[in-house]
Protein backbone atom coordinates (compact mmCIF):
# COMPACT_ATOMS: atom_id res chain seq x y z
CA UNK A 1 0.00 0.00 0.00
CA UNK A 2 1.37 3.38 -0.99
CA UNK A 3 1.94 5.82 1.85
CA UNK A 4 0.26 9.17 1.55
CA UNK A 5 0.52 11.73 4.31
CA UNK A 6 -2.40 13.98 5.21
CA UNK A 7 -0.73 17.15 3.93
CA UNK A 8 -3.35 19.57 5.17
CA UNK A 9 -3.20 18.17 8.68
CA UNK A 10 0.61 18.26 8.49
CA UNK A 11 0.43 21.92 7.48
CA UNK A 12 -1.92 22.73 10.37
CA UNK A 13 0.48 21.10 12.82
CA UNK A 14 3.44 22.99 11.43
CA UNK A 15 1.66 26.36 11.55
CA UNK A 16 0.58 25.66 15.12
CA UNK A 17 4.11 24.81 16.22
CA UNK A 18 5.92 27.75 14.62
CA UNK A 19 3.67 30.24 16.42
CA UNK A 20 5.13 29.15 19.78
CA UNK A 21 8.33 31.04 20.53
CA UNK A 22 11.05 28.54 21.40
CA UNK A 23 14.26 30.54 20.87
CA UNK A 24 17.13 28.96 22.80
CA UNK A 25 19.31 31.25 24.93
CA UNK A 26 23.05 30.84 25.37
CA UNK A 27 23.12 32.85 28.58
CA UNK A 28 20.07 31.42 30.34
CA UNK A 29 21.84 29.07 32.73
CA UNK A 30 18.92 26.63 32.63
CA UNK A 31 17.74 23.64 30.61
CA UNK A 32 15.70 24.21 28.64
CA UNK A 33 16.95 27.73 28.15
CA UNK A 34 13.54 29.23 27.31
CA UNK A 35 10.02 28.55 28.65
CA UNK A 36 8.49 28.29 25.17
CA UNK A 37 10.21 24.97 24.65
CA UNK A 38 8.32 23.55 27.61
CA UNK A 39 5.11 25.12 26.30
CA UNK A 40 5.52 23.57 22.86
CA UNK A 41 6.41 20.24 24.44
CA UNK A 42 3.20 20.29 26.50
CA UNK A 43 1.17 21.05 23.37
CA UNK A 44 2.75 18.14 21.49
CA UNK A 45 2.38 15.82 24.48
CA UNK A 46 -1.37 16.43 24.41
CA UNK A 47 -1.44 15.59 20.71
CA UNK A 48 0.54 12.38 21.22
CA UNK A 49 -1.75 11.39 24.10
CA UNK A 50 -4.77 12.00 21.87
CA UNK A 51 -3.22 9.72 19.23
CA UNK A 52 -3.11 6.96 21.81
CA UNK A 53 0.66 6.55 21.84
CA UNK A 54 2.28 4.69 24.73
CA UNK A 55 4.78 5.93 27.32
CA UNK A 56 4.17 9.59 26.51
CA UNK A 57 6.18 11.75 28.91
CA UNK A 58 7.77 15.16 29.23
CA UNK A 59 10.43 15.36 31.93
CA UNK A 60 11.64 18.35 33.93
CA UNK A 61 14.18 19.13 31.23
CA UNK A 62 11.53 19.30 28.53
CA UNK A 63 12.63 16.05 26.86
CA UNK A 64 9.54 14.51 25.26
CA UNK A 65 9.40 10.74 24.70
CA UNK A 66 6.69 8.51 23.28
CA UNK A 67 6.24 5.09 21.69
CA UNK A 68 4.28 3.88 18.70
CA UNK A 69 3.81 0.23 19.70
CA UNK A 70 5.06 -2.51 17.38
CA UNK A 71 2.64 -4.20 15.02
CA UNK A 72 5.07 -6.77 13.62
CA UNK A 73 4.71 -10.34 14.91
CA UNK A 74 8.46 -10.89 14.82
CA UNK A 75 11.21 -9.25 16.83
CA UNK A 76 12.32 -6.06 15.07
CA UNK A 77 15.00 -3.53 16.09
CA UNK A 78 13.61 -0.43 17.77
CA UNK A 79 13.82 2.66 15.54
CA UNK A 80 13.78 6.19 16.99
CA UNK A 81 12.89 9.47 15.31
CA UNK A 82 14.28 12.73 16.69
CA UNK A 83 13.78 16.46 16.18
CA UNK A 84 14.38 19.52 18.35
CA UNK A 85 11.86 21.99 19.73
CA UNK A 86 14.07 25.10 19.94
CA UNK A 87 14.91 27.62 17.25
CA UNK A 88 18.12 29.52 16.63
CA UNK A 89 18.99 32.60 18.71
CA UNK A 90 20.56 34.17 15.61
CA UNK A 91 17.19 35.60 14.46
CA UNK A 92 14.14 36.42 16.54
CA UNK A 93 11.53 33.71 16.85
CA UNK A 94 9.04 35.85 18.75
CA UNK A 95 5.66 36.52 17.15
CA UNK A 96 6.17 34.37 14.06
CA UNK A 97 3.48 35.11 11.48
CA UNK A 98 3.65 32.33 8.90
CA UNK A 99 2.59 32.99 5.32
CA UNK A 100 1.25 30.13 3.15
CA UNK A 101 1.86 30.46 -0.58
CA UNK A 102 -0.14 27.84 -2.44
CA UNK A 103 0.53 26.82 -6.03
CA UNK A 104 3.83 28.70 -6.26
CA UNK A 105 4.04 30.25 -9.74
CA UNK A 106 7.74 31.04 -9.74
CA UNK A 107 9.73 34.22 -9.26
CA UNK A 108 11.02 36.08 -6.22
CA UNK A 109 8.92 36.08 -3.04
CA UNK A 110 8.67 39.44 -1.22
CA UNK A 111 7.79 39.07 2.45
CA UNK A 112 4.94 41.28 3.67
CA UNK A 113 6.33 42.34 7.05
CA UNK A 114 9.55 43.87 5.72
CA UNK A 115 9.84 45.06 2.10
CA UNK A 116 13.62 44.65 2.31
CA UNK A 117 13.27 40.91 2.81
CA UNK A 118 12.85 39.02 -0.47
CA UNK A 119 13.38 35.31 -1.08
CA UNK A 120 15.15 35.49 -4.43
CA UNK A 121 15.34 32.70 -6.97
CA UNK A 122 18.95 33.71 -7.66
CA UNK A 123 19.79 32.78 -4.07
CA UNK A 124 17.39 29.81 -3.91
CA UNK A 125 17.71 27.96 -7.22
CA UNK A 126 15.78 25.00 -5.79
CA UNK A 127 12.64 27.14 -6.16
CA UNK A 128 12.72 26.45 -9.90
CA UNK A 129 11.87 22.80 -9.25
CA UNK A 130 9.02 23.59 -6.85
CA UNK A 131 6.50 25.21 -9.18
CA UNK A 132 2.95 24.41 -8.16
CA UNK A 133 4.00 23.48 -4.61
CA UNK A 134 2.88 24.96 -1.30
CA UNK A 135 5.56 27.11 0.34
CA UNK A 136 5.55 28.54 3.85
CA UNK A 137 7.54 31.63 4.89
CA UNK A 138 7.64 34.06 7.79
CA UNK A 139 6.55 37.66 7.23
CA UNK A 140 10.22 38.68 7.07
CA UNK A 141 10.49 40.12 10.58
CA UNK A 142 11.36 36.79 12.24
CA UNK A 143 12.64 33.41 11.27
CA UNK A 144 10.03 30.81 10.36
CA UNK A 145 11.15 28.00 12.65
CA UNK A 146 11.16 25.22 10.06
CA UNK A 147 14.49 24.35 11.67
CA UNK A 148 13.35 22.18 13.28
CA UNK A 149 9.58 22.41 13.64
CA UNK A 150 9.26 20.95 10.16
CA UNK A 151 10.96 17.85 11.57
CA UNK A 152 8.74 17.89 14.66
CA UNK A 153 5.57 18.16 12.57
CA UNK A 154 6.69 15.39 10.21
CA UNK A 155 7.33 13.00 13.10
CA UNK A 156 4.00 13.71 14.81
CA UNK A 157 2.11 13.34 11.54
CA UNK A 158 3.96 10.08 10.83
CA UNK A 159 2.90 8.82 14.26
CA UNK A 160 -0.68 9.74 13.39
CA UNK A 161 -0.41 7.84 10.10
CA UNK A 162 0.92 4.74 11.85
CA UNK A 163 -1.90 4.74 14.39
CA UNK A 164 -4.42 5.02 11.53
CA UNK A 165 -2.83 2.09 9.66
CA UNK A 166 -2.32 -0.74 12.17
CA UNK A 167 -2.11 -3.18 9.27
CA UNK A 168 1.41 -1.89 8.54
CA UNK A 169 3.98 -4.23 10.06
CA UNK A 170 6.69 -2.36 11.94
CA UNK A 171 8.68 -2.60 15.11
CA UNK A 172 8.45 -0.35 18.12
CA UNK A 173 8.99 3.30 17.19
CA UNK A 174 10.43 5.67 19.75
CA UNK A 175 9.89 9.42 19.42
CA UNK A 176 12.31 11.82 21.07
CA UNK A 177 11.99 15.60 20.99
CA UNK A 178 14.88 17.54 22.54
CA UNK A 179 15.50 21.12 23.62
CA UNK A 180 18.42 23.53 23.13
CA UNK A 181 19.91 21.74 20.12
CA UNK A 182 20.74 25.10 18.55
CA UNK A 183 23.12 25.94 21.40
CA UNK A 184 24.75 22.52 21.48
CA UNK A 185 22.89 20.93 24.40
CA UNK A 186 20.16 18.91 22.68
CA UNK A 187 21.00 15.48 24.08
CA UNK A 188 22.45 16.56 27.46
CA UNK A 189 19.54 15.03 29.35
CA UNK A 190 18.54 12.15 27.06
CA UNK A 191 18.93 8.72 28.66
CA UNK A 192 19.83 6.39 25.78
CA UNK A 193 18.98 3.33 27.86
CA UNK A 194 15.51 4.69 28.43
CA UNK A 195 15.20 5.60 24.75
CA UNK A 196 16.07 1.99 24.03
CA UNK A 197 16.63 2.27 20.28
CA UNK A 198 18.94 0.36 17.95
CA UNK A 199 19.06 3.17 15.41
CA UNK A 200 17.76 6.73 15.22
CA UNK A 201 17.03 9.23 12.46
CA UNK A 202 17.08 12.97 13.02
CA UNK A 203 14.59 14.95 10.94
CA UNK A 204 16.59 18.16 10.67
CA UNK A 205 17.85 18.46 7.10
CA UNK A 206 17.23 20.72 4.12
CA UNK A 207 15.29 20.06 0.95
CA UNK A 208 14.35 16.52 0.01
CA UNK A 209 15.96 13.10 -0.43
CA UNK A 210 19.27 13.96 1.23
CA UNK A 211 20.84 11.73 3.86
CA UNK A 212 23.44 13.60 5.88
CA UNK A 213 26.23 11.16 6.69
CA UNK A 214 28.82 13.65 7.91
CA UNK A 215 28.65 16.74 10.07
CA UNK A 216 31.25 19.16 11.30
CA UNK A 217 33.16 18.41 14.46
CA UNK A 218 32.54 21.40 16.67
CA UNK A 219 33.93 23.31 19.63
CA UNK A 220 32.99 26.65 21.15
CA UNK A 221 35.67 29.13 22.20
CA UNK A 222 34.78 31.48 25.05
CA UNK A 223 37.10 34.49 24.94
CA UNK A 224 37.26 36.83 27.93
CA UNK A 225 39.18 40.11 27.64
CA UNK A 226 39.73 42.17 30.77
CA UNK A 227 40.87 45.76 30.58
CA UNK A 228 41.37 48.56 33.07
CA UNK A 229 38.48 50.99 33.44
CA UNK A 230 38.89 54.51 34.77
CA UNK A 231 37.12 57.80 34.17
CA UNK A 232 38.05 58.99 30.67
CA UNK A 233 38.98 62.43 32.01
CA UNK A 234 42.01 60.93 33.77
CA UNK A 235 42.53 57.90 31.53
CA UNK A 236 45.81 58.87 29.83
CA UNK A 237 48.39 56.17 30.42
CA UNK A 238 46.06 54.35 32.79
CA UNK A 239 43.08 52.97 30.85
CA UNK A 240 43.10 49.72 28.86
CA UNK A 241 39.88 49.61 26.89
CA UNK A 242 38.72 45.98 26.58
CA UNK A 243 36.48 46.96 23.65
CA UNK A 244 39.50 48.14 21.67
CA UNK A 245 41.39 44.99 22.54
CA UNK A 246 38.41 42.90 21.41
CA UNK A 247 38.20 44.82 18.13
CA UNK A 248 41.92 44.22 17.55
CA UNK A 249 41.51 40.54 18.43
CA UNK A 250 38.68 40.00 15.94
CA UNK A 251 40.57 42.00 13.30
CA UNK A 252 43.51 39.60 13.65
CA UNK A 253 41.36 36.58 12.81
CA UNK A 254 41.59 35.41 9.18
CA UNK A 255 38.92 36.82 6.88
CA UNK A 256 39.97 35.64 3.42
CA UNK A 257 40.04 32.03 4.65
CA UNK A 258 38.81 30.11 7.68
CA UNK A 259 35.64 32.22 7.97
CA UNK A 260 32.10 31.07 7.11
CA UNK A 261 31.69 33.73 4.44
CA UNK A 262 34.74 32.50 2.49
CA UNK A 263 34.49 28.70 2.87
CA UNK A 264 32.28 25.91 1.62
CA UNK A 265 32.29 22.15 1.07
CA UNK A 266 34.65 20.42 3.47
CA UNK A 267 36.50 23.58 4.51
CA UNK A 268 36.41 24.41 8.21
CA UNK A 269 36.11 27.85 9.78
CA UNK A 270 36.15 29.90 12.94
CA UNK A 271 33.25 32.27 13.43
CA UNK A 272 33.06 35.07 16.02
CA UNK A 273 29.32 35.46 16.39
CA UNK A 274 28.60 37.18 19.69
CA UNK A 275 30.20 39.99 21.68
CA UNK A 276 29.12 41.73 24.86
CA UNK A 277 30.69 43.93 27.51
CA UNK A 278 32.36 47.29 27.97
CA UNK A 279 35.63 48.97 28.82
CA UNK A 280 36.40 46.75 31.81
CA UNK A 281 35.53 43.38 30.30
CA UNK A 282 34.40 41.94 26.97
CA UNK A 283 33.25 38.40 26.25
CA UNK A 284 33.23 36.88 22.79
CA UNK A 285 31.92 33.57 21.52
CA UNK A 286 33.67 31.95 18.59
CA UNK A 287 32.51 28.80 16.80
CA UNK A 288 35.23 26.35 15.72
CA UNK A 289 34.18 23.96 12.94
CA UNK A 290 36.06 21.33 10.93
CA UNK A 291 35.17 17.99 9.36
CA UNK A 292 38.48 16.60 10.64
CA UNK A 293 38.44 16.68 14.43
CA UNK A 294 42.21 17.46 14.76
CA UNK A 295 41.52 20.63 12.76
CA UNK A 296 39.69 22.05 15.78
CA UNK A 297 43.00 22.22 17.63
CA UNK A 298 44.54 24.11 14.73
CA UNK A 299 41.68 26.62 14.79
CA UNK A 300 42.11 27.06 18.54
CA UNK A 301 45.77 27.77 17.79
CA UNK A 302 44.72 30.59 15.46
CA UNK A 303 42.80 32.16 18.34
CA UNK A 304 45.77 31.82 20.68
CA UNK A 305 48.05 33.44 18.09
CA UNK A 306 45.66 36.40 17.76
CA UNK A 307 45.56 36.68 21.56
CA UNK A 308 49.37 36.66 21.81
CA UNK A 309 49.64 39.49 19.30
CA UNK A 310 47.04 41.50 21.21
CA UNK A 311 48.89 40.92 24.48
CA UNK A 312 52.00 42.46 22.92
CA UNK A 313 50.03 45.50 21.73
CA UNK A 314 47.98 45.81 24.95
CA UNK A 315 50.31 44.56 27.72
CA UNK A 316 47.88 45.51 30.51
CA UNK A 317 45.03 43.47 29.04
CA UNK A 318 44.22 39.96 30.23
CA UNK A 319 42.98 37.57 27.55
CA UNK A 320 41.63 34.16 28.43
CA UNK A 321 40.43 31.55 25.95
CA UNK A 322 38.43 28.54 27.09
CA UNK A 323 37.42 25.91 24.53
CA UNK A 324 34.27 23.88 25.20
CA UNK A 325 33.66 20.60 23.39
CA UNK A 326 30.36 20.52 21.49
CA UNK A 327 29.95 17.58 19.07
CA UNK A 328 31.92 15.40 16.66
CA UNK A 329 31.53 14.29 13.05
CA UNK A 330 28.98 11.50 12.93
CA UNK A 331 30.71 9.66 10.03
CA UNK A 332 32.82 7.32 12.15
CA UNK A 333 29.90 6.23 14.31
CA UNK A 334 27.68 5.55 11.31
CA UNK A 335 30.34 3.24 9.89
CA UNK A 336 29.72 0.92 12.84
CA UNK A 337 26.06 0.44 11.80
CA UNK A 338 25.90 0.57 7.98
CA UNK A 339 22.22 -0.45 7.90
CA UNK A 340 21.20 2.98 9.22
CA UNK A 341 22.10 4.74 5.97
CA UNK A 342 21.64 1.76 3.65
CA UNK A 343 18.01 1.23 4.71
CA UNK A 344 17.23 4.94 4.26
CA UNK A 345 18.68 4.81 0.74
CA UNK A 346 16.72 1.68 -0.07
CA UNK A 347 13.54 3.30 1.22
CA UNK A 348 14.01 6.32 -1.04
CA UNK A 349 14.62 4.09 -4.07
CA UNK A 350 11.50 2.06 -3.31
CA UNK A 351 9.58 5.34 -3.31
CA UNK A 352 10.97 6.09 -6.77
CA UNK A 353 13.24 8.85 -5.49
CA UNK A 354 16.95 9.36 -5.85
CA UNK A 355 18.90 9.32 -2.57
CA UNK A 356 21.82 11.66 -2.13
CA UNK A 357 24.45 11.21 0.55
CA UNK A 358 25.44 14.63 1.80
CA UNK A 359 27.62 16.41 4.30
CA UNK A 360 26.18 19.12 6.49
CA UNK A 361 28.12 22.23 7.43
CA UNK A 362 26.71 22.18 10.89
CA UNK A 363 25.60 19.61 13.41
CA UNK A 364 22.50 17.87 14.68
CA UNK A 365 21.45 15.96 17.75
CA UNK A 366 22.48 12.98 15.63
CA UNK A 367 26.12 14.01 15.92
CA UNK A 368 26.02 13.53 19.70
CA UNK A 369 23.71 10.50 19.58
CA UNK A 370 26.12 8.77 17.20
CA UNK A 371 29.13 9.72 19.30
CA UNK A 372 27.38 8.20 22.34
CA UNK A 373 26.72 4.93 20.49
CA UNK A 374 23.31 5.41 18.83
CA UNK A 375 23.86 5.64 15.04
CA UNK A 376 21.79 8.58 13.79
CA UNK A 377 21.93 9.88 10.22
CA UNK A 378 20.03 13.06 9.39
CA UNK A 379 17.16 13.25 6.89
CA UNK A 380 15.63 16.05 4.82
CA UNK A 381 12.47 17.77 6.04
CA UNK A 382 11.74 20.44 3.44
CA UNK A 383 13.38 23.33 5.31
CA UNK A 384 15.42 26.02 3.53
CA UNK A 385 17.47 29.07 4.61
CA UNK A 386 17.57 28.20 8.33
CA UNK A 387 18.28 30.81 11.02
CA UNK A 388 17.16 33.64 8.77
CA UNK A 389 14.15 35.90 8.14
CA UNK A 390 14.34 34.42 4.63
CA UNK A 391 13.70 30.90 5.95
CA UNK A 392 11.03 28.94 4.10
CA UNK A 393 9.66 25.41 3.87
CA UNK A 394 7.94 23.28 1.25
CA UNK A 395 4.88 21.33 2.38
CA UNK A 396 5.23 18.61 -0.25
CA UNK A 397 8.83 17.96 0.79
CA UNK A 398 7.69 17.68 4.41
CA UNK A 399 5.06 15.13 3.38
CA UNK A 400 7.68 13.20 1.44
CA UNK A 401 9.79 13.07 4.60
CA UNK A 402 6.91 11.39 6.43
CA UNK A 403 6.46 8.89 3.62
CA UNK A 404 10.17 8.09 3.83
CA UNK A 405 9.91 7.39 7.58
CA UNK A 406 7.11 4.90 6.99
CA UNK A 407 9.13 3.16 4.27
CA UNK A 408 12.21 3.02 6.51
CA UNK A 409 10.13 1.30 9.19
CA UNK A 410 8.90 -1.26 6.65
CA UNK A 411 12.47 -2.10 5.66
CA UNK A 412 13.66 -2.44 9.25
CA UNK A 413 10.69 -4.74 9.83
CA UNK A 414 11.53 -6.83 6.78
CA UNK A 415 15.32 -6.97 7.05
CA UNK A 416 16.38 -5.65 10.43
Amino acid sequence: MATQMNSERLLERFLRYVRVETTSRDDAGSYPSSPGQLELGRLIKRELDELGLADVSQDEHGILLATVPATSKKKVPVVAFNAHLDTSPETSGAGVRPQVLRDYRGGDIPLPGDPQQVIRVADNPELKSLLGRTLITSDGTTLLGADDKAGVAVIVETAAYLTEHPELAHGSVRICFTCDEEIGHGVDHVDLRRLGATVCYTLDGPGADKIDVETFSADLALVTIRGINIHPSIAKGRMTNALRVAAAFVDRLPRDKQSPETTDGRQGFLHPYQIEGGVAEVKLRVLLRDFETPGLGQLAGVLEDAADRCRRDFPQAQIEIRVVRQYRNLANGLAREPRAVAFAEKALMRLGRRPERAIIRGGTDGSRFTELGLPTPNLSTGQHNPHSPLEWACLEEMAQAGELLVEILKIWSEEG
